[in-house]
C-alpha cells in the first residue's frame, strides 16, 4: 500500500541527494520514477534537481497553479513520485499528492524544509507535517556540532538577516544551517543592528 512520505531537514541535510539516491535505487531495479521540483528554484537549471555533492537529474516543474494530481494522472504511471523543494507546495497541492497516494496507489516522497529563515512554517511543509503517513527528519550539523534544525539567512558579509520575503532562493551564499540556540542568537543580533 502506497504512502505519503515527508523527508525534512535544514539546509545541507542532504535532501536532494537522498531524493536522487532513492530515484537511482528504483531505476536500478527496473522501475520508473517521476521527479518534480519547484519552477522558481533554478539553481541547478530550470527543471533540474541538483545536490551540493554534484548529483543532478531532470524533473517536471510545479508552479502555484499546477494541479499535481491531474499532471501525474495524465502521464505514464510511475512506480514512485519524488518531489524536491516541497516547502513551496500549497496546502492544496499537498492534498493532491495525498490523492495520488490514496487513489492511484503510487508511493510519493516529498523532500523539503520545515521552516523558513524566521522559524515560521512554509504552507506546504505545515500541510505535509499534518497529513503525511511518514515523517523522516534528515540531519544537518551546526558549526557547534549540535543538530541543525534552523535555517539562517545571511547577507553578503555573512551577517544574519531577520526580515524579508519568506522565499529567497539561494544556497550556501545565502543560508546557513544552525542549531536553535545559534539561530536565536543570530535573530537577536540581526534585530539589534
Amino acid at each position: 500500500m502506497a504512502q505519503l512520505y515527508f523527508y525534512y531537514g535544514a539546509m545541507n541535510a542532504g535532501k536532494s541527494t537522498t531524493l536522487l539516491q532513492a530515484s537511482f535505487n528504483y531505476r536500478e531495479r527496473g522501475m520508473t520514477t517521476m521527479l518534480w521540483t519547484a519552477a522558481h528554484d533554478d539553481r541547478a537549471g530550470q527543471g533540474r534537481i541538483g545536490s551540493r555533492i554534484g548529483l543532478s537529474a531532470d524533473a517536471h516543474v510545479f508552479a502555484p497553479e499546477t494541479d499535481l494530481f491531474a499532471a501525474i494522472s495524465a502521464a505514464p504511471r510511475p512506480d514512485c513520485i519524488l518531489l524536491d523543494e516541497a516547502q513551496f507546495l500549497s496546502a492544496q497541492q499537498v492534498d493532491q499528492l495525498a490523492h495520488v497516494v490514496d487513489v492511484l496507489d503510487i508511493p510519493t516522497l516529498a523532500y523539503g524544509l520545515r521552516t523558513d529563515f524566521m522559524g515560521q512554517p512554509f504552507a506546504g511543509s505545515a500541510r505535509l507535517l499534518a497529513i503525511a503517513d511518514k515523517l523522516i527528519e534528515l540531519k544537518a550539523v551546526c558549526h557547534c556540532g549540535r543538530k541543525a534544525t534552523m535555517n539562517q539567512r545571511i547577507d553578503a558579509e555573512g551577517r544574519p538577516v531577520s526580515s524579508g520575503a519568506q522565499t529567497e532562493i539561494g544556497g550556501n551564499e545565502r543560508y546557513v544551517a544552525l542549531c536553535r540556540r545559534h539561530w536565536s542568537q543570530g535573530q537577536t543580533r540581526s534585530k539589534l543592528e
